[in-house]
């Protein structure tokens, strides 16, 4: 009798270890930095995410992805990163803020904005260089302020800025508050704008495609939650919702 209790209780040992443990379900508050063109996408993919996973809160820091990059890298409680471009998150790859290989989970594209009902008549590019029209840009060192400077390389256009901003939507502003006439943004913005604001398409041979990459910090408080927002971000739901608001596909 003893012979078959030992027996017994050797297999349940056997099967409790080759059982699969389950999965941490997904909970706590996740704070998000993403870069501002993903403002209106983003906050809707969080209401489809909160109602898969309604134990886990989601809340962003929207900024240029330059600025998001510096304040993770100096270590703000950051658990997502989503940026404009590759280079920026690349960099906090490089100082061992993230440690796992970032995924790219949309493209974009660049506009023309221009006040409603386009009054100073541009048409292009090269229109953004004339005399007397006041244009804003992104600051150099982000991404749409790169990506606009790469636009104007190919299109052989040299512009002379008013001023340059902090990032993609601050620039807007410019345009819809009628501060400026015109602005390089994204295709995204232009469309989030819903009618503040006109838009003038750029030629395929002139634009930028911008990739958005996206990535779980290393120091995540809540890297379950963190997961499984990178993971929801790529669901066939947010890359529908991507789509809504103007963004290309990965």
């Amino acid at each position: 009798m003893k012979r078959v209790l030992v027996v017994v209780a050797a297999l349940t040992v056997v099967i409790a270890a080759v059982q699969p443990v389950a999965a941490q379900k997904p909970s706590g508050e996740i704070t998000v930095f993403a870069a501002s063109s993903l403002t209106e996408s983003f906050d809707a993919i969080a209401k489809q995410f909160e109602k898969k996973y309604p134990d886990v809160t989601v809340k962003f820091d929207f900024d240029s992805s330059a600025n998001l990059a510096a304040q993770i890298q100096q270590g703000a409680p950051a658990d997502v990163f989503a940026s404009a471009d590759e280079a920026n998150l690349q960099k906090a790859v490089d100082s061992g803020d993230v440690n796992v290989k970032p995924v790219v989970f949309a493209k974009n594209r660049l506009e023309i904005a221009i006040e409603k009902g386009n009054p100073t008549k541009v048409k292009g590019l090269a229109d953004l260089a004339r005399p007397g029209l006041v244009v804003v840009l992104c600051a150099d060192a982000v991404p749409c302020g790169k990506y606009a400077a790469q636009a104007f390389a190919t299109a052989g256009v040299s512009v002379s800025p008013a001023s340059k901003e902090e990032n993609a939507k601050a620039t807007l502003n410019k345009v819809s508050l009628g501060e400026a006439d015109a602005s390089v943004v994204y295709v995204t913005d232009v469309k989030a704008a819903k009618g503040e604001v006109g838009g003038v398409k750029i030629p395929d041979r002139q634009n930028v495609i911008a990739t958005y990459p996206i990535a779980v910090t290393k120091d995540s408080r809540s890297s379950a939650a963190a997961r499984a927002w990178v993971q929801f971000i790529q669901s066939k739901t947010a890359q529908t919702t991507l789509r809504k608001f103007g963004f290309l596909p990965p």
